[in-house]
């Protein structure tokens, strides 16, 4: 008879910083840096200086302090919180007025004193409880945040605990299983309209509008708040690096693109703005720069002769005369469309780098559409009036690159010269038809370069009714999975 496998051992207790406040900065900018936060030596030491001047009791204000010191871009700030939460808690171990109970999460009456209500049998009453969360919501005051975090605690500590193979430990969907958001909602909403006013109909609107909205936001701060002690009381039992690895979200140029949430994708779009300008500056100083032309290695080393092969004077290639065009195709049907979404939406922002920029869509058939995005024209909108008014569509409405490729060819092959750069953006999956290699052929010929960006990780390429793999021995295919790679793919192939 084997041995049972023994349990997983748990860090060991101790100080939460063995090596000194300049050790535990350290070890969280380490943190910063291993979930892509660009943190350099620099910034470090800002931090250190912050943390020597701000009251060390003041959490929020250390919070707010290392976040100016340490983050170069807004739309890190929800990591940079979690990971400060995990660095710097609120506390050790169960919050005052959270007892330790080991028991059936339905009889709370032992144990210590708690902010959970309770019936005349001591059981959880979850009625009075939902009353209660929508109650403490809705007050801002200092005191009632602070009651708000000590039910908060007594939720996760009483109702999210469990027994795991590695020993006790704490879930966020566990602790909030047994309550109904959609009462506690009401709830709110019912106090903040209160009875029904003698108002216009279009004033009605808007106030309701402007509760919900409200309500919303204060149910997602109690969901955030409800994770934010689950990761406290994990981390303490399981190790900071180990809640870090699974309980820290993505950066959002991060996340894959066809597999983001709604969420995901709205913090994607937020990021796509300042990621594209920041690519645009970069390519508009690199041709500034090419004006001056590359160093012409074998004249000026001829050159050189005249001088004892000493080089004094460098010989520079002559610079391109002009900017280049962009030809952009891609496959806007549902599997790939918010990978187009996004790339459009960068080269939207890059078009003043080139001298034209043409974009052609399709899903099994070719069509333009660079009308619908002129300069200064809104890119949602661009977008649903592509899906709606361009003709992309002929056959099922299913992907199909072969007709697509060739229909490019024959109706649009004048838009690709020798000062052409062709983008192709799609996941090549042609559910088993003919892939038309031929027309990819010329394409590539017509054009100065061609690329195909791929939203697929390389491991699936040729898979299934993919055809990445036969297309990839025509064209170069790179994949862009994130906006990470998207960027910088487009900034190494891009020409100046």
């Amino acid at each position: 008879m084997s041995n049972p496998r023994p349990p997983r051992s748990r860090p060991t207790s101790g100080p939460l910083a063995p090596h000194g406040i300049p050790g535990h900065l350290v070890g969280f900018v380490g943190a910063l840096r291993g979930k892509g936060i660009a943190v350099g030596t620099s910034e470090t030491v800002d931090a250190g200086r912050v943390l020597a001047v701000l009251d060390p009791l003041d959490r929020e204000a250390v919070r707010e302090g290392l976040a100016s010191a340490l983050l170069r871009r807004p739309v890190h700030r929800d990591t940079f919180d979690v990971l400060f939460d995990l660095w710097f808690p609120s506390g050790i171990g169960a919050r005052r007025g959270a007892g330790d109970g080991h028991g059936d999460e339905g009889d709370i009456a032992d144990g210590a004193p708690t902010e959970l209500p309770v019936d005349e049998d001591g059981n959880l009453d979850r009625e009075a409880l939902e009353e209660l969360l929508a109650d403490l919501l809705a007050d801002e005051s200092e005191e009632g945040r602070e009651r708000m975090d000590r039910l908060v605690a007594d939720i996760v500590d009483r109702l999210g605990r469990y027994d795991g193979y590695s020993g006790e430990s704490f879930s966020a969907y566990q602790a909030m299983r047994g309550l109904s958001g959609d009462n506690i909602l009401r709830r709110m909403l019912d106090g903040m309209l209160g009875p029904s006013q003698d108002e216009s109909g279009h004033r009605q609107v808007h106030r309701n509008e402007v509760a919900l909205r409200t309500a919303l936001e204060r149910m997602d701060r109690l969901r955030r708040m409800v994770q934010g002690e689950t990761r406290r009381r994990s981390a303490e039992r399981l190790g900071r690096d180990r809640v870090a690895q699974y309980g820290v979200p993505q950066l959002a140029e991060q996340v894959d693109f066809l597999r983001a949430s709604d969420a995901d994708l709205q913090s994607l779009r937020k990021t796509m703005v300042p990621l594209a300008r920041a690519l645009a500056t970069r390519l508009a100083a690199r041709r500034r720069r090419s004006r001056r032309g590359e160093i012409d290695v074998r004249r000026t080393l001829r050159k050189s002769m005249s001088t004892g092969g000493v080089p004094i004077d460098l010989v520079l290639r002559k610079p391109r005369p002009a900017r280049p065009e962009l030809v952009v195709l891609c496959d806007v049907s549902g599997s790939v469309a918010g990978f187009s979404h996004f790339t459009l939406q960068l080269v939207h922002t890059l078009r003043e780098q080139f001298s034209r920029v043409r974009v052609f869509a399709f899903i099994d058939t070719t069509d333009e559409v660079s009308g619908f995005f002129e300069a200064g024209s809104d890119l949602g909108a661009a977008m649903s009036r592509m899906v709606r008014e361009a003709r992309l569509i002929t056959y099922d409405g299913h992907s199909d690159y072969g007709n697509a490729l060739g229909g490019f060819a024959e109706e649009y092959a004048h838009a690709l010269t020798d000062k052409s750069s062709l983008l192709i953006l799609g996941d090549a999956r042609n559910n088993y038809r003919d892939p038309n290699l031929a027309a990819l052929q010329r394409m590539r010929q017509a054009a100065r370069q061609t690329h195909w960006l791929n939203p697929e990780p390389a491991g699936q390429w040729g898979t299934g009714d993919s055809v990445a793999t036969a297309y990839g021995t025509v064209v170069p295919m790179y994949e862009c999975r994130t906006a990470e790679q998207l960027t910088g793919v487009i900034s190494r192939l891009l020409p100046i």
